[in-house]
């Protein structure tokens, strides 16, 4: 978090904490971005089939940690670069969060016409998750942070930018909602012609997407927070749990489209050269795997 107005006790305690929390990370990180994503893709998968039993099936305990367990390398990695400014953009997000799926809920706009088809965990106002932002906003963060890594130095355009992110935030829930409707998440009513996800839906990806990104691009300094990309090797891990869990069901699926899309995103990931030898050699130091002549 930001510390220039913390006085010096304050600031040791944060330091030494986020590097304890960091270290958790690091050691984890097998676990946490592969472990977590495969097993909550077979357990979502099985739920959708009937192949367990109720109080197992779509058990909103389960798939809150399990969101929060592969949400924490982004929030771990994003905590140094939180100051009173991001604080108050990623705030008025959170609201404006609540505020476009209420609206979409009851209105159908913008998204199109569509409803939870199971409560994950409590429900506000009756009509969307309580946890919402802990769904949407890493999305957008994910999308920012991997647009900040793809660009580099070209991000310095402010209109570059915040274009690029808006396209990957859309990019993402062309894997995420396929396969949300597959497992019976949500439900578009009628069902569209991508999946079962109608093209209404990406609009309102589109002007949500454009929303937050602005409201994330306010929130950080841009050539601070690209310095803690480029250094933090563990800051992306969560969109890689991401790409696993709804890649691998919709490849279970048959989606092959959205599957391919989640493809491009892995294959982006891996030219920035911190997800092939270089996390096998922290994940299995004593394998053998991933040293020098590997």
């Amino acid at each position: 978090m930001d510390n220039r107005h913390s006085p010096p006790s304050a600031v040791t305690t944060r330091a030494a904490v986020q590097r304890r929390l960091e270290a958790v990370i690091r050691e984890n990180r097998f676990t946490i971005a592969v472990v977590f994503p495969f097993v909550g893709a077979v357990t979502l998968v099985a739920s959708a089939e009937g192949l367990l039993p109720d109080p197992l099936a779509y058990n909103p305990l389960f798939v809150l940690f399990g969101t929060v367990v592969m949400r924490s390398p982004l929030l771990v990695g994003v905590l140094p670069r939180i100051g009173w400014r991001a604080l108050g953009c990623l705030g008025a997000l959170t609201a404006y969060t609540y505020a476009i799926e209420v609206v979409g809920v009851r209105t159908g706009w913008p998204y199109g016409t569509f409803e939870y088809a199971i409560q994950l965990g409590p429900m506000l106002f009756g009509a969307v998750p309580l946890a919402l932002p802990l769904f949407f906003i890493p999305l957008v963060m994910n999308a920012y942070l991997f647009t900040l890594l793809v660009l580099e130095n070209r991000s310095e355009s402010t209109l570059r930018r915040v274009l690029t992110a808006i396209g990957a935030v859309v990019a993402i829930d062309l894997v995420l909602d396929p396969a949300a409707v597959a497992i019976g998440f949500w439900a578009f009513v009628p069902a569209g012609g991508y999946y079962g996800v109608p093209l209404s839906n990406y609009v309102g990806w589109l002007i949500s997407g454009t929303v937050a990104v602005v409201f994330v691009d306010l929130a950080f300094d841009r050539e601070s927070l690209l310095e803690r990309v480029r250094t933090c090797e563990f800051i992306l891990d969560d969109l890689v749990s991401f790409l696993l869990l709804w890649g691998t069901i919709n490849v279970l699926y048959g989606n092959w489209l959205a599957a391919g899309v989640a493809v491009l995103f892995c294959l982006g990931l891996f030219r920035t050269d911190r997800y092939d030898r270089e996390m096998v050699r922290r994940v299995l130091p004593s394998s053998g795997i991933g040293g020098r002549d590997s």
